[in-house]
């Protein structure tokens, strides 16, 4: 029997990744002569890619971006983060054991984010966190990325799961946004990297700590029936 797929986005929500995200955007920065960004801003910056993160940087120093300026700090800071992918990263606390037991209850397991299908696999290799997962999505695996519902639905189907009874897991307008494309309930957790308070995009339920996921997964699924 197909089985349900848990979708996780990956920054902010399975894995701290702020550290390495700042360090890289600012090394990027700082070789063309910009100011460094502190990680409390970045946190407002990211999940739209890399792209965009260098493109909000860019702002952030009151510089246009254009592409020719954008390009070559996006190729540096991908060479740097992949270099530095996992200096300071580690997954939030509980992430394991509640996927752990997510699996235990027949549940499959994705991970769909903006990242770069190459990095987001390295770095779940680094967190030895890889064989979780029946499937990852990056933000260039298909030829749209979240907030379309494009890669969510692909990432089910790439774990060999049904679209029927999934759930998303997101910490950011765009997870939201993209679990409603997709059709799909979603869960925020409090502790990620949003530009709004998450509980303001209106998910199904929020969580704060991984112990809580499961009583969510609970709730949602019966407010589905």
């Amino acid at each position: 029997m197909t089985k349900p797929v848990a979708v996780f986005d990956l920054d902010g929500t399975l894995a701290e990744t702020m550290g390495d995200l700042t360090a890289s955007l600012n090394h990027a920065l700082e070789y063309e002569g910009f100011e460094r960004i502190e990680p409390e801003k970045v946190r407002k910056m990211v999940g739209a890619g890399v792209r965009v993160l260098v493109q909000r940087g860019l702002e952030f120093n009151k510089v246009t971006p254009s592409d020719d300026k954008v390009d070559p700090m996006v190729e540096r800071l991908v060479r740097y983060y992949e270099a530095h992918i996992c200096d300071h990263t580690h997954l939030f606390e509980g992430v394991r054991p509640a996927l752990n037991t997510l699996k235990a209850k027949g549940w499959k397991l994705a991970v769909c984010t903006n990242k770069i299908e190459s990095l987001a696999k390295a770095l779940l290799r680094a967190l030895e966190a890889d064989d979780l997962f029946d499937a990852v999505v990056g933000g260039d695996t298909f030829s749209k990325n979240k907030p379309d519902a494009m890669p969510v639905l692909g990432a089910i189907d790439m774990a060999g799961g049904t679209r029927a009874g999934s759930v998303f897991i997101g910490d950011s307008r765009a997870d939201v946004e993209a679990a409603r494309n997709a059709q799909l309930p979603v869960i925020a957790v409090d502790f990620g990297y949003t530009d709004v308070p998450v509980r303001e995009l209106n998910p199904d339920v929020v969580i704060s700590h991984y112990d809580e996921l499961l009583d969510a997964f609970e709730r949602v699924l019966e407010a589905e029936r």
